[in-house]
């Protein structure tokens, strides 16, 4: 399965039209800020999410899959899934991450 997709949305990245987009797909949407070096290991959520850098780089692993994301990008990862995301950048990353419930709100 591919979870990323390249250049999702245009940089600089427009939250609101993030958040429309995701809105129209069920999803919220909220603002994560990680300083350099931040993880978030072992994580398995009973909900789908969405990841969106605004700025800096993210590496995450989901289901063993190794993906480094840039600014634009888009990453899915499925509900039940093991994931962990770390900033891999020498400064804060800013990211939007969303999640839905079985109903299409969070």
């Amino acid at each position: 399965m591919s979870y990323l997709t390249r250049q999702k949305f245009s940089v600089p990245i427009d939250r609101d039209q993030v958040a429309q987009d995701w809105r129209r797909r069920g999803y919220s949407c909220d603002v994560f800020t990680d300083p350099p070096g931040r993880e978030w290991n072992g994580f398995v959520h009973a909900t789908n999410e969405l990841v969106t850098v605004v700025a800096g780089t993210l590496r995450l692993i989901i289901d063993k899959e190794d993906i480094i994301a840039a600014p634009g990008d888009e990453v899915f990862i499925p509900k039940e899934i093991r994931h962990s995301v770390k900033n891999i950048s020498s400064s804060a990353t800013h990211w939007l991450l969303l999640g839905m419930t079985e109903s299409g709100t969070r």
